[in-house]
């Protein structure tokens, strides 16, 4: 990817699709990923440790492959980024250059060359790993042409600096919403704006809260992750769910959906400011909410300024992710 290339103003995650305790059907998921592409969300976003138990860690990217085996036509139609060098049992990065290229060599024996991995980068960096032996590898693979360019996912401004300075990084992919909005205030949104790097908004509508169809944690699945993330715990959900409400009386008020309107303030804030190109990346495994989340709808700066206001005198309850885990964020 290019600074030339044009973005889309919304791209597409695919965790959901097989990162859950029942993996979604193939004719379901392969009208969601059909329906992202129809709608203009050509930049996809996939791990090689997306799958659960009994499916094999691999499952997101042989999900890829059966969509592209069925519509080769839109392999070149998709921007790629997988996020790999994981262990796939402890979800621990492994990002010595060793792990970094026998995790490539996974992802592209799973993908058994139907799509190039356009971007390709570790899911989460290690401390412990100098980041220049990691960006090293990733050089490598670039040169050699087993991936089309190097993306980071869930880094810091100094992290994302080191990188850049030993090879071009082309997207950066973080997680910004109503509910997570620390790019804006830890220098990652600055520092991408700076040096070029488009950000890939991930779980732009926190794993669902923000569509305001989760209103109780009954309503998530025996099983599913979320049960695993700070917010979601029994001590804070409730607490996180006044956002929410906020969020659907202001959407209601526009007459639109309170998903469409998380993501339209996400897309306000790119290129504004301090902020440089910012694609939110919703999953959906049904083709109608991938449709309705590729509605662009447009959000004033006073409403903004409002959503604004709110965000600065409401505090989020619980951790982001996984408790017990924040030592792997913005590494």
């Amino acid at each position: 990817m290019t600074k030339s290339d044009i973005f889309p103003a919304t791209g597409f995650g695919l965790l959901g699709m097989t990162w859950r305790p029942q993996v979604t059907p193939d004719v379901q998921a392969f009208a969601a990923m059909k329906a992202a592409i129809t709608s203009g969300a050509t930049i996809w976003s996939s791990s090689s440790v997306y799958g659960m138990t009994p499916e094999p860690p691999t499952a997101g990217l042989w999900l890829l492959r059966r969509y592209f085996e069925k519509y080769p036509e839109d392999a070149t139609k998709v921007t790629l980024f997988i996020r790999a060098c994981l262990d796939p049992t402890t979800l621990s990065p492994t990002t010595t250059r060793t792990s970094v290229r026998a995790s490539i060599e996974e992802c592209n024996r799973i993908l058994g060359g139907v799509k190039k991995i356009n971007v390709f980068g570790p899911a989460r960096m290690d401390r412990n790993v100098p980041t220049e032996e990691t960006l090293g590898a990733l050089k490598e693979l670039v040169e050699e042409g087993k991936i089309g360019a190097v993306g980071l996912s869930e880094v810091g401004a100094a992290t994302i600096r080191r990188a850049h300075a030993v090879c071009p990084i082309s997207l950066v992919e973080v997680e910004f919403s109503l509910w997570s909005t620390d790019i804006l205030t830890n220098g990652v949104a600055e520092t991408c704006k700076e040096l070029g790097i488009p950000i890939l908004a991930y779980a732009p509508l926190g794993y669902g809260i923000l569509t305001g169809q989760v209103t109780k944690l009954e309503d998530i699945p025996k099983g599913d992750i979320r049960h695993m993330f700070g917010r979601f715990q029994p001590a804070n959900f409730p607490k996180n769910l006044e956002l929410v409400d906020k969020l659907k009386v202001f959407a209601k008020s526009r007459g639109v959906t309170p998903a469409q309107l998380g993501l339209a303030w996400i897309r306000a804030h790119s290129n504004i400011g301090g902020c440089g190109t910012i694609i939110p990346i919703p999953g959906a495994t049904a083709a109608q909410r991938v449709e309705e989340n590729c509605k662009v709808v447009d959000l004033s700066a006073e409403e903004k300024g409002e959503l604004d206001s709110f965000l600065r005198s409401f505090d989020v309850s619980g951790e982001r992710q996984i408790v017990g885990m924040s030592s792997d964020l913005w590494g």
